[in-house]
């Protein structure tokens, strides 16, 4: 049942039915489908964001999620909400970054249960900036216009609407499979999903909770395996800042170098890095192990050597044990320092 109150405030009438049965040609398709349009004149960040820019980090100086979309009378909370319960949104206009940020995760902060829930589509006819779709996890968005990298935790499957590009969670299709959809730029694996398309993405792999794995040949920018609980990312070329981030079980291989921050507040798991791992490494980690070639870590974290366990680990990987050290924190320090 639509929201009659809801609709009568917006400032344009429009008809969902038609609009839908425009793109899906199929009148039963559209009788399951509740949307919300919205027209933005200039791109606007953050439309469908899950987190409302990270607000837990800002506390509404960024971004408060009653306020209300530029130019429009639904507030950025309205579209999530909407999302939530199944509905879809248009958007007809260039859009700015960060569009579908944690879609489908029921964030915790906000008072969900933490876990993934199904959610709604997001539809675009325009552009869209950079780092669209980091951490999503349900859901599919459709693109009829260009898209910056990086964007997120996405592969591109064959659209079913006409003109429009579809883009759907790697985690997602990992942890629930595709059914009938084609994928384009990635195959299926018995264990999981290889990637080749070389588009360069954050996020890759987050929250994955499957003891499955994820293959990407190329590089990758930001936050790699990010939230994961299991399975394993393996990443042939180098990355971003923090890879591994708030890692939560599983395994993260990057097989070539790191930016800053790798294993940054690391819960556990493990992190392999035939490379350098960068700067600040395993900063605020409260347990797990990174293996790199080369690092800096920040105290209490400090260099060690591997077990004889952890060399013959490194060596089923296919890499030289002899040429890796291990990072962890010297708890002694870290208890005198508190």
């Amino acid at each position: 049942m639509y929201n009659k109150k809801f609709f009568k405030s917006l400032n344009k009438k429009w008809y969902p039915g038609i609009r839908m049965l425009k793109l899906f040609g199929k009148k039963s398709e559209e009788k399951k489908r509740d949307i919300i349009e919205i027209n933005i004149s200039k791109p606007v960040d953050c439309l469908c964001d899950f987190t409302y820019n990270f607000y837990w980090q800002h506390k509404g100086e960024k971004l408060k999620p009653e306020w209300k979309i530029p130019g429009n009378d639904i507030t950025f909370k309205d579209l999530v909400l909407h999302l939530k319960k199944g509905g879809s949104v248009k958007i007809n206009g260039n859009v700015g970054h960060r569009l579908c940020s944690s879609m489908g995760v029921d964030l915790k902060f906000f008072g969900g249960s933490g876990k993934q829930i199904d959610v709604g589509d997001v539809i675009v006819d325009g552009d869209i900036d950079t780092r669209m779709g980091i951490s999503m996890v349900k859901g599919n968005i459709y693109v009829n216009g260009d898209i910056k990298e990086p964007f997120g935790n996405l592969v591109e499957i064959k659209s079913d609407i006409k003109s429009y590009r579809k883009f759907k969670s790697i985690t997602d299709i990992v942890e629930n499979g595709i059914q009938s959809e084609k994928l384009i730029g990635s195959q299926i694996t018995p264990n999981g999903i290889l990637i080749n398309d070389g588009a360069i993405r954050d996020t890759v792999g987050s929250r994955l909770d499957k003891e499955a794995e994820i293959v990407l040949n190329g590089n990758v920018d930001l936050s790699t395996g990010i939230l994961m609980r299991k399975g394993a990312v393996k990443i042939n070329g180098s990355a971003g800042k923090n890879t591994g981030a708030l890692l939560n079980g599983g395994t993260v291989i990057i097989n070539g170098n790191c930016d800053d921050f790798t294993g940054i507040d690391m819960i556990k798991g493990t992190i392999i890095v035939n490379g350098n791992a960068g700067k600040f490494l395993v900063a605020n980690k409260k347990n797990g192990t990174v293996f790199a070639k080369k690092g800096s870590p920040i105290p209490p974290a400090e260099e060690k050597n591997l077990r004889s366990d952890e060399s013959l680990m490194i060596q089923k990987l296919g890499f030289n044990p002899r040429e890796f050290k291990k990072y962890e924190w010297n708890t002694k320090m870290a208890f005198n320092k508190s």
